[in-house]
């Protein structure tokens, strides 16, 4: 009989778009005590025949406040969802779906300030609710310049994302400083920063260097960063650089 972990020890993969968290997640699925929660894109893409994510880049306007409001609901899935496997690695967040993202809607104009109180009153709800169980214990957050972002988004050419801009990629990289660095919003876990500017040889070797760390809190049992301390001692990086 599997053992259901409904509290594993949780950690959180926060970039930019076009910094390389599928790399990232690729690379941990091959460790069986972890389960890899990708971003739920495909649902984003359909609910019943609806693109919200395509309908939300070609008129933000209009299909932000719906598509956000999906966004919390599913991501919210991701964070609840128990596994039998001791480690669960998300690809985003709930917090960074508020702090990066709906900010930045916010402040680009598309969205209105009622649209922010409903969206940041039902995220206070969901995150302040004893009940309800959103522990994070670790944030690996690849820090990467919005200029190669942008280049590597180009390459790889998804459909929805043809019209993102350098601008719009500074803008998010400004939110996720301010959110993670900045004691702007809330941080909810310790946050180890990659540099994520590099090619794929040299991101394997950053991810093979940190795996102890995510790796280290399920041995001997222990679910806490306790059994590598050692290791957090030296990267962890507090909450202001």
């Amino acid at each position: 009989m599997k053992t259901i972990y409904s509290k594993p020890f949780t950690v959180l993969v926060e970039g930019n778009i076009g910094c390389g968290k599928t790399t990232l997640l690729e690379y941990f699925e091959k460790y069986p005590e972890i389960k890899v929660l990708e971003e739920p894109v495909q649902k984003w893409r359909d609910l019943n025949g609806h693109n919200l994510l395509d309908l939300m880049y070609k008129d933000p306007v209009r299909w932000s406040m719906p598509f956000q409001s999906y966004v919390q609901q599913t991501m919210l899935e991701l964070h609840l969802q128990p596994t039998e496997k001791p480690v669960k690695l998300v690809e985003r967040s709930i917090y960074s779906a508020r702090y990066c993202f709906v900010e930045n809607l916010y402040r680009s104009g598309m969205l209105e300030g009622s649209e922010l109180e409903v969206l940041s009153h039902w995220f206070d709800y969901l995150t302040g609710s004893p009940e309800i169980e959103l522990k994070v214990d670790l944030i690996v957050y690849l820090r990467t310049k919005p200029e190669k972002a942008l280049e590597r988004i180009r390459t790889r050419a998804r459909g929805e994302e043809t019209g993102i801009s350098l601008e719009y990629l500074e803008e998010l990289h400004q939110l996720h400083e301010d959110w993670l660095f900045g004691n702007k919003f809330q941080v909810p876990a310790p946050v180890i920063v990659i540099d994520a500017n590099q090619d794929t040889p040299e991101m394997i070797q950053e991810y093979e260097k940190y795996s102890n760390i995510i790796l280290g809190a399920t041995r001997n049992g222990e679910k806490s960063l306790d059994a590598s301390k050692n290791d957090l001692a030296e990267i962890i990086t507090p909450a202001a650089v």
